[in-house]
């Protein structure tokens, strides 16, 4: 029972602090999620470098740095080899081309991270024997919380749109206090808050609020403005 205790994975969970760490990394030494106040932050992690389909998400990921950017959103990717591998791989991304990508700069770091320290504090690293960290991605707030967590078989590149959807929602949820429907994107209406008396939701379905749409009096929606 014990040694299955300790081969037992832990990760943060939804609402968690970000577990703190200091890593040398591709663009120097940071202190996470400190250096990163007052953004959000896509922590991403990849088995190993020179690995076939994490070089295609780190060339999608560089090529929406910018993209990230602009939505006060930082990247931070990982995975359990040398600084020297991590420089190596990423500037034979820029001798690659693919889907019209090319000449490919990854800017963002890439932490060093032989010792499984960050991977064993976030449960990137699945297996006692194991030496990969999963391909898993931690969404961060500014205020250095925890927001969702995905996880990806190693077969299986991430879906960057979706990675960017998650940004989008979760800005839009914090920002006006609403929630997003399935397959939500800008623009599409949202949900509001479900009422929490019998008297509001009376005064709900009696709205005529033209940009209120009721299907029930627990599932009310709103043009997004």
């Amino acid at each position: 029972m014990e040694e299955m205790q300790n081969s037992a994975v832990t990760l943060p969970l939804i609402g968690d602090p970000a577990p703190a760490f200091t890593a040398v990394t591709t663009q120097g030494t940071i202190n996470f999620p400190a250096d990163y106040k007052g953004k959000w932050v896509i922590l991403f992690s990849h088995p190993a470098d020179f690995t076939p389909v994490c070089t295609t998400e780190f060339m999608t990921f560089a090529s929406m740095h910018d993209e990230f950017k602009a939505l006060n959103t930082e990247l931070v990717g990982l995975s359990i080899d040398s600084i020297y591998a991590h420089i190596a791989w990423l500037r034979k991304i820029q001798e690659i081309e693919w889907k019209g990508m090319k000449n490919l700069e990854v800017k963002f770091p890439v932490i060093e991270d032989i010792s499984m320290n960050v991977a064993k504090k976030y449960g990137m690293v699945q297996s006692q024997s194991s030496t990969q960290a999963v391909r898993a991605v931690f969404v961060i707030d500014p205020k250095g919380i925890v927001r969702t967590i995905i996880f990806y078989p190693a077969s299986m590149g991430r879906n960057f749109d979706e990675i960017k959807r998650v940004i989008l929602a979760l800005q839009k949820a914090d920002k006006d206090q609403v929630a997003t429907p399935a397959d939500w994107r800008p623009g599409d209406d949202v949900i509001v808050p479900t009422p929490g008396t019998c008297g509001t939701a009376k005064e709900r379905m009696a709205s005529t609020d033209e940009d209120l749409n009721c299907v029930d009096w627990f599932l009310c929606f709103k043009k997004d403005k």
